[in-house]
């Protein structure tokens, strides 16, 4: 496993890049209500990265994949495909998820949970699994092992009753969409892969959670992933550099209440 360790010049570049992608979910948000489409939405968010930000939506023909943005809803666990024939309708929950590739060539990726109108069950969902990305963000540390991450993450989710996805993952990030290490959000490390963190490493935790089962499958579209049960699921993701004494959340938005970091 060669796990990149970002130099000062690469971690000013990977600020920007996790800047940008924090702007454009804060951009996109008011636009989040029923009767919008999914398409419209992802327009918005394109138009937004080339046009004010100079940059390029990473997820744009990765590997095939068609739009700049995933929009999953619901029982869609991740990788949504924008439609402009998909309309939100109250009840719903959704995820954004965002990737900026900046003209450096450095990448930022960040989702959100959206909650439009009233739904009890979604909404205690998506709080619980926000809950999930911070108490993992918490422990992040050099000398921190990923197995940490991990079981803090299944540990809340299972004492909510929810299940946690294991066909999908965290990753590390950088000049690179992808990089190593893989960050599992259950407690399933071989220890060849438990690796201690270390200074200067940058990587995502998008933590998957879901009301029902835990797997999934992939639609003929072969992006698409849902829960095989069709129950709800939910996703956060942040980009974060472990710094000499903790981490810093590159992602963050002006909305979050990160104060936990400061205990």
């Amino acid at each position: 496993m060669n796990v990149p360790i970002k130099t000062a010049a690469e971690i000013d570049k990977m600020r920007e890049a996790g800047r940008q992608a924090a702007r454009v979910l804060e951009m996109i948000a008011p636009h989040v209500e029923a009767g919008v489409s999914t398409g419209k939405l992802d327009r918005l968010c394109h138009e937004f990265i080339v046009d004010e930000l100079g940059s390029t939506p990473a997820p744009l023909n990765y590997h095939g994949f068609p739009n700049a943005t995933c929009t999953s809803i619901n029982h869609v666990v991740c990788h949504g495909i924008p439609d402009d024939a998909k309309r939100l309708k109250k009840g719903d929950i959704m995820n954004i998820d965002i990737t900026v590739k900046t003209a450096d060539g450095y990448h930022g990726d960040s989702s959100k949970m959206f909650v439009i109108g009233e739904t009890i069950q979604g909404e205690r969902l998506c709080r619980i699994t926000q809950e999930c990305l911070y108490k993992s963000i918490a422990l992040v540390k050099p000398g921190a092992r990923l197995s940490a991450l991990a079981q803090v993450i299944q540990q809340h989710a299972e004492a909510n009753g929810y299940s946690v996805v294991r066909d999908f993952c965290g990753h590390g990030i950088g000049a690179g969409f992808h990089e190593d290490p893989q960050i599992l959000h259950y407690d399933g490390y071989a220890p060849e892969a438990d690796i201690p963190l270390a200074e200067g490493m940058c990587f995502t935790i998008e933590p998957m959670i879901n009301v029902g089962g835990y797997r999934t499958k992939v639609l003929r579209d072969g992006w698409t992933a849902v829960t095989k049960d069709r129950s709800l699921s939910a996703q956060w993701e942040h980009t974060l550099l472990v710094t000499a004494n903790g981490v810093e959340v590159l992602t963050a938005r002006g909305e979050e209440d990160l104060s936990f970091l400061d205990r």
